[in-house]
Formats: structure tokens, sequence, C-alpha cells
């Protein structure tokens, strides 16, 4: 079950050096691709075994998203919300908060399986998700994976746990994501926000996290309100409420967003072994405001924060704003873009081997070289441009068009539970 890539020009995503020739892909969690000689015979029908003629393409390593929300998939055209939001904190209740509490597993399935669709068709093989569905909560992580695993994504999940809906469903939270860990599943220990996490539940994550040699993935001062009720709640701020559990200690510990964060609490931040999402799009979407990363210690990685699949529009977006607030280059956007490989393999999350690839169909006006790829990536290469994605050397979209499930049977099972959830939202 090996794929072949003939004639390609093969990018190391990490030299940016070019190669022309022909390429095995071997299946399997963890194997290298390598470059042979001569192709073999024509595979037979059923033997799993493919060649895709590379001739013209590109191919490089595909795309991993550091921070999604696949339960806001149904959002799309949603019904508008009781009250126009007024600022952050409104945003959650009238549109957020209301849409995760009227999900069921049904929905989250649904959602689950379009956002997987919608990341292979874009060259996202491996995704980091955040999950919330507070009236549904028991198996949520597991449908995710189940969705996920039958599209072909790789993945790292946990339950955003929060005290907003009471103790029965933190309870509940904490129950999934115990449950969840315990089954063996590769994950993280969620929680919503400091502004919603009370004592006695950040003392449980913790001792989750110590249980299962984990990390945290949380929002941290996304809005200034977080810090503000950090500091009239706890006389502290949020990154020095977090240290103070000992959870930044930890490598595979993520923050969200971190933009309001004061000199202090950047230095701790900078000295820990913590990384940070930055989801750029999200952040104007809901102005929220923009941040100087450089001095985080250079542990930033780009997700989407649920506002789609795409990380190269991600990717740009992070460079235009940056340019202006952080003085951004190509080289520093595209190691941003790329870190979220560095964050898996230090850390030895499964999924995110050499054996994802993405095929570029991209035929530019000028010349592309390794000197100037980085042009190319930031000014031209666009996901309409991914034609063809191997996901752990296994073929899930091929001349864009998904392999593994039918596209027309997941997205009319996503209109259908989109429609009963507006239903819902009334």
């Amino acid at each position: 079950m090996t794929i072949y890539l003939k004639d390609a020009v093969f990018i190391d995503w990490q030299t940016l050096s070019f190669q022309q020739g022909n390429f095995a892909v071997p299946p399997g969690d963890g194997q290298v691709v390598s470059r042979i000689d001569q192709l073999p015979p024509e595979p037979a029908p059923h033997s799993g075994d493919a060649i895709l003629n590379c001739k013209g393409k590109l191919v490089t390593r595909s795309f991993g998203c550091g921070h999604h929300h696949i339960y806001s998939t149904l959002a799309r055209g949603m019904p508008a919300p009781a009250k126009t939001p007024e600022n952050f904190q409104e945003i959650l209740q009238y549109v957020w908060w209301h849409l995760d509490k009227n999900l069921d597993l049904e929905m989250i399935r649904a959602s689950a399986l379009a956002s997987a669709l919608y990341c292979a068709k874009n060259g996202v093989t491996f995704v980091i998700d955040h999950h919330a569905s507070p009236f549904a909560i028991e198996n949520s992580l597991a449908t995710i994976r189940d969705a996920f695993e039958l599209v072909g994504i790789s993945h790292l999940l946990c339950y955003e746990m929060t005290d907003r809906d009471g103790k029965a469903v933190r309870e509940k939270g904490l129950a999934e994501t115990e449950a969840y860990l315990a089954d063996g599943n590769q994950g993280l220990v969620g929680l919503h926000a400091s502004f919603t996490a009370g004592d006695e539940l950040l003392t449980k994550a913790a001792s989750l996290i110590e249980r299962f040699d984990t990390g945290i993935h949380v929002h941290v001062a996304e809005d200034i309100s977080d810090q503000e009720h950090c500091l009239q709640t706890y006389g502290k701020r949020v990154i020095h409420r977090l240290h103070e559990t000992g959870v930044l200690n930890r490598s595979r510990t993520l923050l969200a967003h971190c933009l309001h964060l004061d000199k202090e609490e950047r230095e701790i931040l900078s000295d820990s072994r913590a990384w940070v999402a930055q989801s750029m799009e999200s952040n104007l979407n809901n102005n929220v405001g923009t941040t100087d990363y450089r001095d985080y210690g250079g542990r930033i990685l780009l997700g989407t924060d649920g506002m789609h699949s795409d990380m190269l529009r991600s990717a740009k977006a992070a460079f235009f704003v940056g340019q202006g607030t952080e003085a951004m280059d190509f080289s520093n956007i595209y190691q941003r873009f790329r870190n979220v490989h560095h964050y898996l393999s230090s850390n030895s999350f499964k999924g995110d081997g050499e054996n994802n690839l993405v095929v570029l169909d991209y035929n530019p006006p000028t010349e592309i070289n390794p000197d100037n790829f980085l042009g190319h990536f930031v000014f031209g290469i666009e996901s309409t441009h991914v034609e063809s994605v191997i996901a752990n050397g296994q073929l899930i979209v091929k001349e864009r068009q998904l392999q593994t499930m039918d596209e027309d049977e997941i997205l009319e099972f996503a209109r259908e539970m989109g429609a009963a959830l507006w239903q819902k939202l009334g």
C-alpha cells in the first residue's frame, strides 16, 4: 500500500530545497518518504498502491491547524442573535454559548465530518481542536475522533471545561476528559478561559494534566475582560494564575490568543515551556485587538479558532497584520505556519509524520525556486492549488476529490443537522 509520486518537484518543508524525481510514500504513522530511481509497474487495481502523476506539480509537507473549534462548523448563515453584541462578552453570550448549548451528538458528528472534509481539501491533515457542547458532553470527544478518522485526519482533542453552566456540567466535562485520556487517546486537558474556570476546576484540571502527562489547552487573555476578571476575583493576572498551577512548565501546554499580557507575563511565558496559538482572523472578527508575539519565546503556531479550515489563509492574515504589529517577514510567518509540526513531534504526538503530503497544482507566472519559495508561499500559493493530499501514507484527496467518504453525503448530513440546530436556536 505505497503511493508513488511520478516526476514530482519535492520541496523539503524545513530546508526548502527542491528535488525533481520519483518518490515512494509508505503507509503508517511515522514513515518517511524516499526518492526512487525507477517506478514499479502499474499497480493492480486492488493492491492499494497508487501512482500519482506529479509532472509540473509541487509536493511538500501537508499542513496542521494549531487551534480549531469544529463545533462552529454549522454556524455559517445561522439566525441572527437575540441581541446585537456590543463587546466580546456579549459575542460569547449571544452567539457561541447560545450555539454550543444547543448541540447534540449528531450535530457534533456532522460538524466534525464537514470540518474534516474542508481540512482535507485544504491540505490540512492534523487538527488540534478545542470542543464545547455543555449539554452533550458524554462521548463528544470520541464522536469527533471517529469522524476525523473516517475522513483521514489526525487529531489532538480536548473538551473545554468550564464553570459557566454550573457544577453538574463542570463535572461532566471532567469525566469526559478523564474517560477519553484513560482510554488511551492522545489529547489535552481543555479549559475555556480563566474567567469561566474557578480555582476548584483549575486544580482538578492540573491534576488530570499530571496524571496523564499532558498539557492544558485554554484561551488566555483573548479579551481584556479576562484580565480584569482575574484581577478582581483572584488579585492576579491570568498568566500568574496559570503559572502557579505549574501548567506552564509542560511542553504540551497550548495557550490560545495571549493578546493582553503585560511585560512580566510575557517574560514568564517566554521562560516557560508552553506554546501559544495565534488566530488572527478571529481576533479581527471579534475586535479584541492584536499583539506583538516576538517576545513569547518563538513557540508560536497558527490556528483558525473555528473561523474556517484553511491554514494558508490563516498564514496570510497573520502575515499582513503582523507587518504592522511585529515587523513580520516571509521567514517569520513560514516558521510560525510550520511550528505545529515542531510542537507535535517534540511532544511525541502521533499522526503528523513525514508521509503527510500535499500535491500543489501551482503554475506561477514567474520562476519558483528555493530562494524565492517564501514569496510564492505568501503571495501565490492558495488552498485552491491543493490537488491531492496524503495523510499518514493514505491518499485521502485525489484530484480535488475526497477518497475516504462521499463528499455529497457529508454535506447533505451537515445541512440536515444545521437546519435542526438553527431551529433550536430559534
